[in-house]
């Protein structure tokens, strides 16, 4: 399923700091969704079900004094997975991101609830269902600090974050209750303690770019093992309307569990005039569950005021239950 992103967003708050910083600017933007999910097709007969949905997205920056900024993001959105057909039901509002970030002579630190740097493909597959087996390994609400480093030398970008899972008030949301975490949850990295390690180095060389990085989840409570994790990528602009992303990503003890994981994402889109057009395949390979796969494909038309209308089809093959799922939505940035 397509989520809302902001990435386009938080890329241009974040240019912006040291604007922010010395002007004591406030800034947001955000993103509204609406659309329909649907699995028109399933082993599992339970599983044929259609989510209309709607979702909304806000971020800020505010600089509160010189080289320091005050940022934060929140989400309303269905917090729970539907069980059924579901109409506009669910909705909780929660935070994504809230803290401090300071301009460095070294780099740029962030601190509070904050969202570390690893992996590419779980934001930036393409297409409507793009992104939905790489977010598996998505690292988000957490808590704890980042920091990104400028490397002089080669004009990348290295990327740290030490975290744990975030367990406070904010883990929760209002309206429909998703539930407060704890550690007695369990879970890679949610162990109330500064032991969770993401690193990730990223470069840009002509049209284009790749990235490498690993992390380690320490287990939690009835976990089996602490998670290992690294990933390697690449993007690249083809200059012609077409570009490629290509990324594999391997994890000894998979969130805990023991089992070894290994996630490839290839993807591809190619965009004329308002229209984009896009593919892409996900394969995972568990020790545990075998092999599970995704292949979608997908169109796109955005509007002279932005406005995006897009859709896709996706046909998955998980835990040995194949089914195919159909989604359009409106995006309408602000």
């Amino acid at each position: 399923m397509k989520k809302l992103a902001l990435a386009g967003c938080a890329l241009a708050l974040t240019g912006a700091t040291p604007l922010l910083a010395q002007e004591q600017a406030f800034v947001w933007g955000g993103e509204f969704e609406i659309g329909v999910d649907s699995t028109v097709t399933s082993d599992d007969p339970a599983g044929e079900l259609t989510d209309n949905y709607a979702s909304l997205s806000l971020a800020f920056e505010a600089g509160v004094a010189t080289s320091i900024t005050l940022f934060g993001e929140v989400t309303l959105e269905s917090v729970t997975d539907p069980a059924e057909t579901r109409q506009f039901d669910d909705l909780g509002l929660y935070v994504n991101e809230l803290g401090l970030r300071f301009d460095l002579a070294a780099g740029e630190l962030s601190v509070g609830k904050v969202s570390p740097t690893f992996a590419v493909a779980w934001d930036a597959a393409p297409g409507f269902y793009g992104t939905s087996l790489a977010e598996d390994y998505e690292l988000s609400e957490v808590i704890g600090a980042t920091f990104d480093m400028p490397v002089a030398a080669s004009g990348g970008v290295l990327s740290f974050a030490l975290f744990y899972a975030d367990d406070t008030a904010f883990s929760d949301s209002l309206g429909t209750k998703r539930g407060r975490n704890t550690t007695a949850d369990g879970g890679a990295g949610n162990t109330g303690k500064l032991n969770n390690v993401a690193l990730q180095y990223t470069q840009e060389v002509g049209d284009t770019t790749y990235w490498v990085g690993g992390r380690f989840l320490t287990a939690g409570d009835s976990d089996v093992s602490d998670e290992k994790g690294a990933v390697i990528g690449l993007a690249h602009d083809f200059g012609n309307g077409f570009d490629l992303i290509a990324e594999v990503a391997y994890f000894d003890g998979f969130a805990g569990t023991g089992e070894d994981s290994t996630y490839a994402t290839l993807g591809g889109s190619y965009v004329q005039g308002p229209w984009a057009y896009s593919a892409s395949y996900t394969g995972i390979d568990n020790t545990a569950n075998g092999y599970d796969d995704l292949i979608t494909v997908g169109v796109d038309y955005t509007f002279g005021n932005d406005m995006s209308l897009g859709g896709g089809v996706g046909f998955y093959d998980v835990d040995g239950n194949d089914f195919t799922a159909v989604g359009a939505s409106l995006v309408i940035p602000f």
